[in-house]
């Protein structure tokens, strides 16, 4: 298990729940895993399944599996890609990846309710006998088969789904994720134009979520929601009230992130902070502005 973040190690204590050896390759918060390392841990230990994720959005890191999964060889990937499905380039059958899950909720735009899974047959042969019934990915894919399902779907929200899917197909998947790097650089723009620090990396990659140190990280959270109705994430684990995370997935635009922004500055002026008004949001248009090259 690579963990780089509070994600990473639900999944530790998701395997030692059912009684999994798991032998954890753990990154400090906010630092990028290094795909040589973990080919090189694999190697050493011989393990023959490996689990990360591609964004965690308890640091706003977003790693590079398609490295990861060169880096691994042979051995199994499974890829958590609950909040990057949608927001950043993932190329399932191009990159080899086994097992990618994600969720309706994130940068899919779908209300809470649907996990997803693209499952490879080389996963899918390898599948043990872990006692499960509902989630039994054999027994899903005999009913798909028919064009049914094993137990009765949540069929509101697959129909939310698919108007989600298609307004992000009608839009183009490059100007998604290009819209999706962009509010990155926005809102990691604005913060820093409040003499704020980044928590997360400032590249274009972390498009996903941006995370910010401050002292005052509990006052600003509840005061933009307080005053503003604003709702911005606090920090997890060891970072709650360090950090405060603005996302920036799903149906999103420039103007969400600038008024944020705002709020957020107003909030740290009331707190006594020495901030120059309205260079957030001007830094935070700027960057939005710019052209992104591949």
């Amino acid at each position: 298990m690579v963990s780089h973040g509070s994600f990473g190690e639900r999944w530790i204590a998701i395997c030692e729940q059912h009684g999994l050896e798991v032998q954890a390759l753990r990154y400090e918060w906010g630092e990028l895993p290094d795909p040589e390392e973990v080919g090189a841990a694999v190697r050493e230990s011989g393990v023959e399944l490996v689990l990360c994720q591609q964004s965690d959005t308890s640091t706003g890191v977003v790693s590079d599996v398609r490295a990861i999964k060169e880096a691994v060889g042979d051995s199994l990937l499974v890829v958590d890609a609950i909040s990057s499905l949608g927001a950043v380039p993932l190329e399932t059958d191009a990159w080899g990846i086994d097992v990618v899950v994600s969720g309706s909720q994130k940068a899919l735009m779908t209300p809470p309710g649907l996990g997803l899974a693209a499952v490879s047959d080389a996963a899918l042969a390898a599948t043990g006998s872990t006692p499960r019934f509902y989630f039994d990915w054999q027994r899903t894919r005999d009913a798909q088969r028919k064009l049914d399902a094993p137990f009765t779907p949540p069929v509101s929200l697959v129909t939310a789904l698919d108007v989600a899917l298609g307004m992000l197909l009608d839009e183009g998947l490059e100007a998604v994720f290009e819209r999706h790097v962009r509010l990155g650089r926005a809102a990691r723009a604005g913060a820093k134009a409040m003499g704020l620090e980044l928590f997360s990396p400032d590249e274009d990659r972390s498009a996903v979520v941006t995370a910010v140190l401050s002292p005052d990280a509990a006052e600003v959270i509840s005061g933009v929601r307080n005053r503003f109705g604003i709702t911005l994430a606090g920090g997890q684990g060891d970072l709650k009230g360090k950090i405060f995370r603005i996302g920036h997935i799903g149906w999103f635009d420039v103007f969400d992130i600038a008024t944020a922004l705002a709020a957020v500055e107003l909030s740290l002026t009331e707190l006594g902070a020495d901030i120059e008004r309205g260079v957030a949001v001007a830094r935070a248009f700027e960057a939005f502005e710019s052209p992104v090259t591949a």
